[in-house]
């Protein structure tokens, strides 16, 4: 089914989208829940939040790309339950290591001093990214927002794994000193 399709099912308030949905993305919505949760229960009850989430927010959004929506939601539904669960416990995934990877450029915390800092940082990184050439931002992207593990963002990428993680290291000096010079410290 086209994602106009399925979009047009929500809109119409037909429960045959949240099946449709599913059908189609689930595998990919498993694998942005994975690559920040590891308990496999945590990853299903987040796609499955992902899917109570479009069925309210569709209408009034009618999003074009449905693919990038739900991943977009799926994401924030996964970060949100991975706070959760490990606020007095540390436990290592791929959402973990990509922080702290970063954490050598600015300070992502999840208290920035005021929304309006951070609103500010989004739209630099944003402004940054999109000055990437397009393999620069293939590998930023998938490592820092999909968080997928460096193994893999090369294979999609088509380059060596040491390749890879040493585009990520010089972007990220090249990030550090972009908003070092837009005002921001580490």
């Amino acid at each position: 089914m086209l994602d106009e399709e399925i979009v047009a099912l929500y809109h119409r308030r037909d429960e045959s989208a949240i099946t449709a949905t599913e059908e189609k993305y689930h595998p990919y919505l498993m694998k942005i829940a994975r690559n920040i949760l590891t308990l496999r229960e945590d990853c299903e009850e987040s796609v499955n939040d992902t899917y109570l989430a479009a069925w309210n927010s569709m209408p009034p959004h009618k999003p074009s790309v449905l693919s990038t929506y739900l991943g977009k939601l799926t994401r924030r539904i996964a970060i949100t339950r991975y706070r959760r669960n490990n606020r007095k416990k540390r436990q290592a995934s791929q959402y973990e290591l990509s922080l702290n990877e970063l954490s050598e450029v600015a300070d992502f915390s999840d208290s920035p001093e005021t929304a309006a800092e951070a609103a500010e940082l989004a739209g630099l990184l944003n402004t940054f990214v999109r000055a990437l050439s397009e393999e620069e931002r293939a590998v930023f992207i998938g490592r820092y927002y999909f968080l997928d593990p460096l193994r893999e963002v090369a294979d999609y990428c088509g380059m060596s794994e040491s390749k890879a993680k040493s585009m990520l290291y010089r972007i990220r000096l090249r990030l550090k000193e972009y908003l070092e010079q837009e005002g921001f410290f580490v």
